[in-house]
């Protein structure tokens, strides 16, 4: 039986797009970023309802300012509009929620509306992967930390409950956040932007080389209301440091893709999460 060749003048089928198809933003590990400031601030916040809206606002304003970055920078913004609506329908509801319940979190607001300017400016530039702007994305996932704790343990004001995060466990869960998010975007950048410049390389080694005694002495400054020994916690945070910084000295020299690199990544944040919430939860 002979087949029957393909008449070229037959239109073909056209692909039924998913309904989520350019609802996400193409940086697939963002998504840890978001998660691990997120689960560091839950452990010392406590139980509270306010940490589902929370939560969901945090996360979902994370493509939301991806597509409003895309309608105030892009040429062609006809694609962001979609995830704006969509997003912004989720985000803004929630935001003002939080804000008639605490309304100190408008002052939040504004920093990171500055914040969110810096990123736009850079997107403008078509330089969105410029190492500072990175930075600037950093502080934004760190300052979640203790935002978690304030928003569960302040009140119905316009003062920021700054006792409620004047706590070494909590600054100390900032800085191993700071450490973690720091290191893997100077790791990934090193093995994809700038893996033909070896100073880059080195540069993202010696960070995770000085993360293992920041980890150790950012559980020692928390001792005062540490569950457990001190010195047991440190030990082990320091151990799985020094785990994460091992990736840095045996992953260069090959061709990584990068799923494979967000696979060891991840596993990498999770480690770090259950280090931290055992040494400082």
């Amino acid at each position: 039986m002979v087949a029957r060749a393909a008449d070229p003048t037959t239109p073909r089928p056209e692909r039924r797009r998913s309904p989520l198809h350019g609802l996400f933003p193409p940086q697939h590990g963002a998504w840890a970023f978001l998660a691990l400031p997120l689960v560091l601030g839950g452990s010392r916040a406590g139980a509270s309802w306010l940490l589902m809206p929370l939560a969901v606002a945090w996360v979902a304003a994370y493509p939301f300012s991806w597509a409003a970055t895309g309608l105030l920078s892009a040429k062609r913004t006809q694609r962001f509009v979609r995830p704006a609506v969509v997003w912004g329908a989720l985000v803004l509801p929630l935001a003002l929620l939080l804000v008639l319940l605490r309304p100190w979190l408008v002052w939040v607001g504004l920093a990171y509306a500055a914040l969110f300017a810096v990123n736009v400016r850079y997107a403008r530039r078509h330089d969105e992967r410029a190492l500072a702007n990175d930075l600037v994305l950093i502080a934004e996932a760190c300052l979640m930390v203790p935002l978690v704790v304030a928003v569960v343990g302040g009140e119905q004001t316009w003062t920021p409950p700054w006792d409620a995060v004047d706590s070494a466990p909590v600054v100390a869960l900032t800085a191993v956040c700071a450490m973690t998010l720091l290191g893997s975007t100077l790791h990934v950048k090193s093995l994809i932007r700038e893996r033909r410049n070896p100073r880059f390389t080195r540069l993202s080694q010696a960070f995770s080389v000085l993360c293992v005694p920041g980890a150790a002495v950012a559980v020692l400054a928390g001792e005062g209301e540490l569950v457990g020994s001190a010195g047991a916690g440190a030990v082990l945070l320091a151990v799985v440091f020094a785990a994460v910084a091992a990736r840095t000295f045996l992953m260069p020299g090959r061709t990584w893709r990068p799923g494979r690199i967000g696979m060891i990544e991840l596993a990498c944040f999770v480690a770090v999460a259950v280090a931290a919430l055992a040494a400082l939860g």
